[in-house]
């Protein structure tokens, strides 16, 4: 059984201590450690990934454990498995305007293309309000009128729904480090509507458009706090066009089949465990 720790906090001495020593006392094959201390914003954060013997029961005993770690040290803790249950995974779709992605999921969902189930859809605008009534499936705005989030609100969310992957399907905000921490170790995915590396920006239609480019494209990545998606890459699809084709013309084939096409592809290749991030990096699950 394979669980991934993540421990997030103001920062203060010794809080790694009781997480490895109780890891150790496990017996557990100890498979990842990363450990963020940043100084200037006095957070601390860590992950641990370990392998473990044992069935639910004991999983359920190592989360009680870590909660009272959480309770002694003041971090937040999470222990999260794909193992420690028989149900489908439970995803959060994320969205701001654009609807087509997380329109596409649940399609495959429905269809059993994506062997999962849509706990909630979460929006920093109300655009995908209406998404999720049709679907009936729970909803929550978390931002301001100016669509400024409320992060925390969405870390409560998901923890109240317990998901296992929080998908961005075309959320444009910036998750900050301390969300991305707490879902760190390949729980977060994102749709990019570009191409990475080269065109990471917030307008990479019109970035790859200025560079008379004939291929354009879209990149499903995990997310990590740094916000490198070089090694996070899960898929990336694309689309040639002739040239003389107007920038509205391709963002319209881009916006209603690449990009949807990309996230449900990407999706799908991690609830069907093909890929995992280990060390901030994709590779190719071992069965």
């Amino acid at each position: 059984m394979q669980l991934t720790i993540t421990a997030v906090g103001p920062d203060n001495r010794g809080l790694a201590d009781p997480i490895v020593h109780y890891v150790t006392s496990l017996g557990a094959n100890i498979y990842e450690i990363q450990i963020y201390d940043h100084d200037q914003e006095r957070l601390f954060a860590m992950l641990v990934r370990i392998e473990l013997e044992g069935s639910a029961s004991d999983l359920e005993v190592v989360r009680e454990r870590f909660a009272e770690i959480s309770r002694q040290t003041g971090l937040s803790i999470r222990v999260w498995s794909r193992d420690g249950s028989d149900r489908k995974p439970k995803i959060a779709i994320c969205t701001t305007y654009r609807l087509e992605p997380a329109q596409a999921i649940l399609n495959a969902v429905q269809s059993a293309e994506l062997d999962c189930e849509v706990s909630v859809i979460v929006g920093n605008r109300p655009a995908g309000e209406s998404l999720a009534n049709d679907a009936k499936i729970d909803w929550h705005l978390t931002a301001d009128k100016h669509g400024k989030p409320d992060n925390e609100r969405m870390v409560q969310i998901f923890d109240e729904y317990n998901v296992d992957y929080i998908v961005l399907a075309r959320y444009m905000r910036v998750l900050p480090a301390g969300t991305c921490w707490r879902f760190a170790g390949g729980i977060i995915i994102n749709l990019h509507h570009g191409l990475l590396l080269s065109f990471p920006e917030f307008r990479p239609y019109e970035d790859a458009f200025s560079h008379r480019m004939l291929t354009y494209g879209a990149t499903a990545h995990f997310i990590i706090p740094e916000l490198d998606a070089g090694n996070q890459i899960i898929h990336q699809s694309t689309f040639t066009v002739s040239p003389g084709t107007t920038l509205d013309q391709i963002k319209h084939e881009g916006e209603t089949q690449n990009e949807p096409s990309c996230l449900v592809t990407g999706l799908k290749r991690v609830l069907n465990r093909e890929v995992e991030l280990h060390f901030h990096r994709v590779i190719k699950r071992s069965l």
